[in-house]
C-alpha cells in the first residue's frame, strides 16, 4: 500500500512536470488524488506547482474542507470534488493551462476532430465547457454536463482539465491533450485537418476496447447512423464497421487505412513496454 508521503511526493513530481512543460505559470494549476471515500490530497493555493514539497500538500474531505496541512487547499477544489462525486472511478484530477489547448479554449473551439490515432484511442472528442468564474460552482456545473462520457475537457477562456484512474494516468492525458492541440493547430495552418471516416474510427475504438483502457470515451459522435450501412460519414461504398466485432473491412483509401493500422500497431507496441 502506498504511504501518504509517497502520494504527496508523486503530487509534487506531477506539479514539477506541468510547471517545467510550461502547462502552468507562477502559481497556476491544481492537482488532487483520492485516497479514501472521504479523504483526498490536493495542492495548496498560492504556491508554484514547480516548487512544492510533500509537507505543503493538503488533506481535505469530500466537501473540500481542510483536515490537515499548514497551507490552504486550492481555490478550485470545488471542481475536483464534483468530479469525484459524479465519477466514482476517478482517482486523480489535474487542472492546468497548457498554452495551445488553452488557446483553443479561449478561441471557443473544441478539439472534436478525429484525426490522430493516439488521440482517438486515448481521449476521443475533447469538449469545450461553457465559461465559469474560477473558484465558484459555475465551473463544476459546466464540467458536469460532459463528465460521464469524457476524461479530458477544455474550460472556456480558462484552461484544461483531465481525470484518470491514477495520478500519472490523469497527467498523461493532459500531455496527450496539449500534444494533440499543437498538431491540430499546425494542421489548420497547413490547410485543415483530414478526418478519419467512421469506419476508420471504429477500428480504433475496437483497439481501445481490446486494450481495456480505463476511463470514459465519447465514441464516434459524428453521425447518428454510425454502425449502419447508412452512415453518412463512411467512405463511399464501404459499410461502417460494428465496434463490437473484428474490424475486417478494408478501406477504399488503402494508403490512409494502412497508415491508421501502422500507427495503431506502434501505439500498442509502446504501451506493452
Amino acid at each position: 500500500m502506498t504511504s501518504p508521503y509517497e502520494i504527496k511526493k508523486e503530487i509534487c513530481e506531477i506539479g514539477k512536470r506541468i510547471y517545467m512543460n510550461g502547462f502552468v505559470a507562477a502559481n497556476d494549476g491544481n492537482i488532487s488524488v483520492k485516497v479514501g471515500e472521504n479523504e483526498f490530497y490536493c495542492t495548496p493555493t498560492g504556491v508554484s506547482k514547480g516548487y512544492m514539497t510533500p509537507d505543503m500538500i493538503i488533506r481535505v474531505d469530500a466537501e473540500g474542507h481542510k483536515l490537515e496541512g499548514k497551507l490552504n487547499p486550492s481555490s478550485e477544489i470545488k471542481m475536483h470534488m464534483r468530479v469525484y462525486k459524479e465519477r466514482p472511478d476517478v482517482q486523480a484530477v489535474v487542472h492546468a493551462h497548457p498554452p495551445t489547448a488553452t488557446g483553443f479554449a479561449i478561441a471557443g473551439l473544441p478539439l472534436d476532430k478525429y484525426t490522430m490515432p493516439e488521440a482517438v484511442i486515448s481521449l476521443g472528442e475533447i469538449p469545450l465547457t461553457s465559461y465559469g468564474t474560477p473558484s465558484t460552482n459555475e465551473i463544476p456545473d459546466a464540467v458536469s454536463k460532459y463528465l460521464q462520457n469524457h476524461d479530458a475537457f477544455l474550460l472556456e477562456n480558462h484552461g484544461a482539465l483531465t481525470v484518470g484512474n491514477s495520478l500519472m494516468n490523469a497527467y498523461f492525458k493532459m500531455e496527450t491533450l496539449e500534444f494533440f492541440a499543437k498538431i491540430s493547430l499546425v494542421a489548420r495552418q497547413l490547410g485543415g485537418e483530414q478526418e478519419f471516416t467512421c469506419e476508420q474510427i471504429e477500428k480504433l475504438l475496437a483497439v481501445r476496447k481490446a486494450m481495456k483502457l480505463p476511463g470514459r470515451h465519447p465514441g464516434c459522435a459524428k453521425c447518428s447512423k454510425r454502425g449502419t450501412p447508412n452512415c453518412t460519414c463512411a467512405m463511399p461504398g464501404v459499410p461502417s464497421v460494428n465496434p463490437d466485432k473484428p474490424a475486417a473491412a478494408a478501406s477504399a483509401d488503402g494508403s490512409m487505412d494502412a497508415l491508421v493500422q501502422e500507427i495503431t500497431r506502434k501505439v500498442l507496441a509502446e504501451l506493452k513496454k
